[in-house]
């Protein structure tokens, strides 16, 4: 996936903020929930989303990303044309 992509969904999430911690128990410029960061690896890179940088953010949203596709970030995903009826899509058409 592009970097301009999750950027694009970082705004709508976050106003862009990659250090967003805003109380409301999801984490970082992608608005990633604590358990689906540990889940998928995120705890190589710091305990929250919120303490990782932006590049190891969209590590591991491309990884949340290929297991539960653009419904991770629905309301976003579908303002942005992103996720679309029927299956959700995944990583770039190849």
């Amino acid at each position: 996936m592009l970097d301009a992509t999750w950027d694009q969904v970082a705004d709508c999430e976050s106003d862009g903020d990659w250090a967003a911690n805003t109380g409301n128990g999801f984490y970082g410029g992608l608005q990633i929930w604590p358990p689906t960061w540990r889940d998928t690896g995120g705890l190589r890179y710091a305990t929250r989303p919120d303490l990782a940088n932006r590049r190891q953010q969209i590590t591991v949203a491309q990884d949340i990303l290929n297991e539960q596709g653009w419904q991770a970030w629905s309301d976003c995903a579908r303002q942005l044309g992103l996720l679309r009826d029927g299956p959700p899509r995944g990583v770039e058409d190849r």
